[in-house]
């Protein structure tokens, strides 16, 4: 396609990189909805670009029913796209994915893990976990890029909040 860029592998993390990355953003909110349902907006391509501003498509390239090994192409601002495979899918508890390749210039790894807590009464709390190890120059921009990922994803939580809470 023309003005698409290179794309090049990442590394192929697994779920302990939540734990050992070396850029981590972790933001939580408490959402008017039940884990089901939220998996419901997880599933469907065309809420994310609802709440996560980034995000200008997303494309299941797996077959139903979504599992672990499960794939999805997301495309965001910038030219960045994400070749997703799903590392962890527990309805109404965990979902987390990681980047097995991306465009250039893009992190050399990156990964997010939601982590779903049903509290009852049509309430659920969401952790959310973005985990990347970036490249080039902005591998030294860690300092900078932490609290403006933290503000970003906290704002993009309450944004997933306020939709789902709009779909009763």
């Amino acid at each position: 396609m023309a003005g698409e860029k290179e794309r090049v592998d990442c590394e192929r993390i697994g779920l302990d990189y939540f734990d050992t990355a070396p850029l981590r953003v972790v933001v939580a909110q408490e959402m008017a909805t039940t884990p089901d349902r939220l998996f419901e907006v997880f599933l469907d391509a065309d809420a994310w670009p609802r709440w996560a501003f980034p995000i200008t498509g997303v494309e299941w390239t797996s077959g139903l029913p979504i599992e672990v090994g499960s794939t999805r192409t997301v495309r965001m601002r910038g030219g960045m796209v994400g070749w997703e495979e799903f590392l962890a899918w527990e309805p109404g508890a965990r979902m987390a994915f990681r980047f097995n390749e991306t465009v250039k210039g893009g992190p050399a790894a990156f990964a997010e893990d939601y982590r779903i807590t049903d509290l009852g009464g049509g309430r659920t709390r969401v952790e959310w976990t973005m985990a990347l190890t970036l490249s080039g120059f902005s591998a030294r921009l860690t300092a900078v890029t932490r609290p403006a990922m933290r503000f970003a994803n906290a704002r993009m939580l309450r944004k997933l909040g306020a939709y789902v809470a709009a779909l009763r």
